[in-house]
């Protein structure tokens, strides 16, 4: 067996574990932390019903940043659509036969990982351009959008200018999933792109990235707007 496959398959392995068991900690973390004060964010909905179509906004709409700065929304919104894109497509390589979905966006997802770096970009530009938002940018939000950019860059350079053995590479996907493993393609952007991916996955559970979850639990969103309806009891914790 090749010393790359080895290599790869064993951080993917690796990154998997800390990506899975990072996030379960920060989940149930978050689940257990109480809400001592009632505090949604007005207007907000009455009812629990309404608390669900608030967050389905959020989520798909991003509602509350677009009311709030559209030029962020407009470059958040397209990166996080192009992402979903890109990684609906990135299915093929993980489902024999192809799942349909994933054979859809085939065509459209070079471009979506075109969409994608133009997001990140105004999203970095951001951060030097305006004067509150470069105040209270740490280094680790640039390496995140660095990381990110570079992820998606080198992406769109597989597709673009230097192609790689998408049988061979869907083949060493496989062989991770079914602890079967098939040697990697050496193409030198592939295993740039791979190692990037590795350490997103390995940093993700301590990143502010960690927002994606953390929606869920936020209690200005996840809160009915009903204090004269009920009375709002703190949880303990253990």
């Amino acid at each position: 067996m090749p010393i790359l496959t080895v290599a790869f398959a064993l951080a993917f392995y690796a990154a998997t574990a800390i990506l899975v068991a990072g996030l379960a900690y920060k989940i149930a973390q978050y689940a257990r932390t109480p809400a001592l004060l009632k505090i949604p964010t007005t207007p907000a909905p009455l009812t629990r019903a309404g608390v669900a179509a608030r967050i389905a906004r959020e989520v798909v709409l991003f509602e509350s940043l677009f009311k709030a700065a559209k030029w962020t929304w407009l470059f958040g919104w397209t990166f996080h659509a192009a992402l979903l894109v890109v990684l609906v497509g990135h299915l093929r390589y993980f489902t024999e036969p192809v799942w349909a979905p994933a054979g859809l966006v085939q065509g459209i997802a070079p471009y979506a990982g075109l969409a994608m770096i133009a997001g990140l970009a105004g999203l970095w530009a951001r951060r030097f351009l305006v004067d509150r938002v470069r105040y209270i940018s740490a280094p680790s939000d640039h390496l995140m959008l660095a990381l990110l950019v570079a992820i998606g860059g080198s992406g769109v350079a597989m597709r673009f200018a230097a192609p790689t053995d998408v049988v061979a590479l869907k083949a060493f996907v496989l062989g991770l999933l079914y602890f079967d493993w098939q040697p990697i393609p050496s193409d030198a952007v592939l295993l740039l792109h791979l190692g990037l991916v590795v350490a997103l996955m390995a940093v993700f559970p301590f990143s502010k990235l960690l927002h994606a979850p953390g929606l869920f639990f936020s209690p200005t969103r996840n809160q009915a707007d009903d204090p004269r309806e009920r009375r709002h009891v703190v949880a303990r914790t253990p």
